[in-house]
Order: structure tokens, then C-alpha cells, then sequence
């Protein structure tokens, strides 16, 4: 017998937390453990308080000394204990547990569930505002399989206390959502911030998995984490599997490359290639230590009205099958890439890019928002160690090769390009292939959109065939239109 499903709420029809909880409790075929590590049993008391726990909590404990911990759920490599790591092997540790000494026979029809946190809250000197992973591993019927629900959470609070009793609001609004909301993911996501707001907390990572998230793809969820302002930005691996940013990005130097990549094409792919080289090169630069970042910012994915997923995935999948990193942001200006990075790392910092996206920096429309304007983004922008590689383009107009030499800024910002470009902040990829500079993502798009030959030739070598093999972008079998007089002046 599978839990239930309430039908939708209006949004002012939110359920406390306290009935949540009693909700839960309430239900006779709940039954689970807590375990909490860091910020106290917040979550476990509002089921105690709610009342009718005793039908609900098998037991609830947290394992606060370190050795007591270790001596528990063993010890990580890294000798970390806020890592997902230590969460899996909480859960995994707990359920054995339920399952070991609460019999089937005696219990025929308990649905089974273990929650489990590893936070650390902020420090006394207040320079470390913390974070944690949160996870639920549970039943929806008597004796079936095991579904999750893991997340990475970052405190934006500046008291001990406060963070906990956010934790303790966002634990129980996961296991009700994990109950309750597991057929609408999308809305569960949303309904982890009932009762709290985004200035007190952020959500990084999320990952679903089980037979009921089967066809969840969780690159979407860490999609909507960012359209929903839950977080910044997210990021996957080159296996296309979400990955928390800080895993990824702590005290790396990192090279950025902003685009659509709709399609990826071969000046995306020589701008990187290029760009790579001459960074790696640089005196502060370890190679071993260097991470390269394709970002997409949400804006980009709403450039034609409301955000198309699928569109995302296939831009996300060939960017992986490259054996790329991607991050999708928040962040319409570079300068709050940089910030963003630079709460990672304080290490050397690149930036790739073509000669429009350079002279857009230098376009004080842009910053008309901040009380410093120009001169305040970009004292955030170049601030830390930070370069720009500049990949050239041809002038459409005047056939001209445009550089870091001959680019045109508005008037009023010639001194101040000057002075980046003098001081060695805007360095030219001089390494450049003629030959593709003509190419461009939106022309690659409509003529894989209208059935056009020749665009195979535009993008990476096996990109074609991915997008052939997988229908991306809208790619139909039906056979190419013929060859036009206008198809061959343009060849």
C-alpha cells in the first residue's frame, strides 16, 4: 500500500510544520530514525513535539564526539565529517539498523525511512558561516525498494542558534515532502522552503534517486534550484551527474568560458583549446590544480522566452561528451562569475572569451545598478588575479581582423580598457585558425532546424553524430532539403 498524495495547495495554503509532522506521525506505517550531527536534534524535535511520536520514531541520537562518530559510521578518508560521504554511510549504517531489528513479520506493513544531517554551523569568529547535507533514504510501501533524497545546504544566517532551528524547518519539510510530494519533484523542491526564507539558507546540490525518481533527470532539479533562486549556480561533472561547486572549485585555478554552446562549435572548442594553453603556462598556474568551467547563464536559456529543458539537456550532454565541466548561473555580469569563484579559491583565475563579449564589459549600461558603477564591477572583476584571453573575430562589416589592438569601446571607456590592457589583464590568443572564425552557434542551429547541409563541418569532431544519434536540438531523420542557388553562394 503506497503513500498517498494530497492534491495541490494554494500558496497561501501552506501547512505549518507543526502538522506536517503530526501528519507523519499520524500515519500507523511511518516508521524511521533520525540522526543528526552537528546543529543539534532541530529536525527530530518538531516530530516530538507534534505529538503521536511514538508510533513514528524508532530512535532518534546524534553522535556529536568524533570518536563516537568514527567508532559508528567509520572514518572518512579525508578525515571530514560534513561531507556526503559521512551522510551515505549514515543512512546506509541506520537503515541496516531499522531493518535488522525491526522484523517484517512483526511489522508486515511499516514503511521504513532514516534522515540524516552532518551540518557544521557557523564558527565563534563568524568567518565561516557554514553548511551540511541533509538526506532521506525511504519506503513508499511495505518491504519495497529504497528511494533518496540528498542535498548540500550553505547557511546564510550569522547565529548558531538560528541556523539550527532552520535545519530543524528544512528537515521536516523533507521528510513531508519525501512522503507526500515525492510525484511532483518540482513542487517537493519549492516546498523545502516553506517557512523559511532564501536569505537563511541555499541549496546547492540535489540528487534524486530510486525507482520512484527513475525518470528524474537531476540535472533539471539543480535547473530549477537556479530559476527558483535557491542557489546562484549549479555544476555538473564531465559524467553529466550534478556535483557540489565546492568539490569541484576549492583552491583550483579556473578557466571560464561563458556561451550558448547551442551547439558547441569549433571556435568554442579552439577559444578553449587556445585558451588552455597559454593558462597553464602562467607562473601561478598548476596544471594538476586547474579546472576549466563551460558556464551557461540562466539568461542565455531564456533568451527565447521561457526556459526550454530540453534545450538544456542537449546542451549540457554535448558538453559532457566533450569531457567538459558545465555551470549553469545566475550571473548576467562576469564579475559576479569571478565573485562567485572567488569564494572557492584565491588562486589564478582565466577567463576566455570573444572580442563582443569584451567590448559588452566595457559597456557601463550594464552596471548602472551598483552605486560604484563601472568602477565598482570592475574592481571586483579585476580586483583578484585574474586574465582575460581574448580570442580575435572578423569585423562583419570591414572583413577586419578585431583584437585586443583594434577593438572599439565606447569613448568614455577608452582610458579605462587601456588601463586593463596595459597592465597585462587582456592578453590576445594570437594562435588563432582563420578558417573557423566565420562560424557561429545560430547559424549552426537554423541549419540543423531547416534540414540545411553542411553544418556537421562547424562543430568538434563527433558532435554531428551525437546530435544525429540523439535528435538534439530539434535534428529530424527526414531527409536533407536539396541544395539551393542559395544554399551554394553561401558555401
Amino acid at each position: 500500500m503506497a503513500i498517498s498524495i494530497d492534491g495541490d495547495r494554494e500558496f497561501d495554503d501552506i501547512p505549518s510544520l507543526k502538522s506536517k509532522a503530526l501528519r507523519i506521525n499520524l500515519n500507523k506505517n511511518i516508521y524511521g530514525t533520525f540522526a543528526e550531527i552537528g546543529a543539534g536534534q532541530e529536525t527530530a524535535r518538531h516530530f516530538f513535539r507534534a505529538g503521536g511520536a511514538s508510533g513514528t520514531i524508532a530512535k532518534a541520537m546524534s553522535a556529536y564526539d568524533k570518536a563516537f562518530s568514527d567508532a559508528i559510521y567509520g572514518v572518512e578518508d579525508d578525515r571530514r565529517y560534513v561531507t556526503e560521504s559521512r551522510l551515505r554511510k549514515m543512512l546506509s549504517h541506520e537503515m541496516a539498523l531499522m531493518e535488522e531489528r525491526i522484523t517484517r513479520d512483526k511489522s508486515p506493513d511499516k514503511i521504513f525511512f532514516t534522515y540524516a544531517n552532518t551540518v557544521a554551523t557557523i564558527d565563534f569568529a563568524k568567518q565561516f558561516k557554514g553548511h551540511g547535507w541533509v538526506g532521506i533514504r525511504y519506503q513508499i510501501e511495505p518491504k519495497g525498494a529504497y528511494n533518496e533524497i540528498i542535498l548540500h545546504i550553505r547557511f546564510k544566517e550569522t547565529d548558531a542558534r538560528l541556523q539550527q532551528e532552520t535545519l530543524g524547518a528544512l528537515g521536516t519539510n523533507l521528510v513531508y515532502g519525501a512522503f507526500y510530494k515525492y510525484n511532483k519533484p518540482k513542487k517537493l523542491l519549492r516546498y523545502l522552503y516553506d517557512h523559511l526564507d532564501k536569505d537563511q539558507l541555499e541549496i546547492d546540490t540535489i540528487n534524486f534517486s530510486g525507482p520512484i525518481f527513475k525518470n528524474i533527470d537531476n540535472r533539471l532539479m539543480s535547473l530549477q534550484l537556479v530559476k527558483n533562486g535557491m542557489t546562484d549556480a549549479v555544476m555538473f561533472g564531465p559524467d553529466g551527474t550534478n556535483v557540489l561547486p565546492a568539490r569541484i572549485l576549492y583552491k583550483k585555478n579556473i578557466l571560464a568560458l561563458r556561451g550558448s554552446f547551442r551547439p558547441v562549435t569549433k571556435v568554442n572548442m579552439a577559444m578553449y583549446e587556445k585558451s588552455y594553453k597559454m593558462f597553464i603556462e602562467e607562473n601561478k598556474v598548476d596544471e594538476d590544480k586547474t579546472e576549466v568551467v563551460f558556464e551557461i547563464t540562466l539568461s542565455n536559456l531564456r533568451a527565447l522566452g521561457e526556459i526550454d529543458e530540453q534545450d538544456f539537456i542537449d546542451r549540457a550532454d554535448l558538453l559532457c561528451a566533450l569531457g567538459q565541466s558545465v555551470m549553469i548561473s545566475n550571473f548576467q555580469e562576469y564579475y559576479k562569475v569571478v565573485e562567485y569563484f572567488s569564494s572557492y579559491t584565491k588562486a589564478r583565475m582565466g577567463l576566455a572569451m570573444g572580442v563582443n563579449n569584451l567590448i559588452d564589459i566595457f559597456d557601463e549600461k550594464y552596471y548602472r545598478h551598483l552605486s560604484g558603477g563601472i568602477l565598482e564591477a570592475f574592481g571586483k572583476l579585476f580586483f583578484k588575479d585574474l586574465k582575460v584571453y581574448l580570442y580575435p573575430m572578423l569585423d562583419p562589416e570591414t572583413g577586419t581582423l578585431l583584437s585586443s589592438e583594434n577593438l572599439k569601446v565606447h569613448p568614455r571607456m577608452k582610458e579605462l580598457y587601456k588601463f586593463f590592457k596595459y597592465n597585462g589583464k587582456v592578453i590576445d590568443i594570437t594562435d588563432y585558425d582563420e578558417n573557423i572564425m566565420n562560424i557561429f552557434s545560430r547559424d549552426a542551429l537554423r541549419m540543423i532546424d531547416n534540414g540545411e547541409p553542411g553544418w556537421e563541418d562547424m562543430l568538434p569532431e563527433g558532435t554531428a553524430d551525437l546530435i544525429k544519434d540523439f535528435r538534439l536540438f530539434g535534428y529530424s531523420r527526414q531527409p536533407l532539403k536539396p541544395i539551393t542557388l542559395k544554399h551554394r553562394r553561401k558555401k
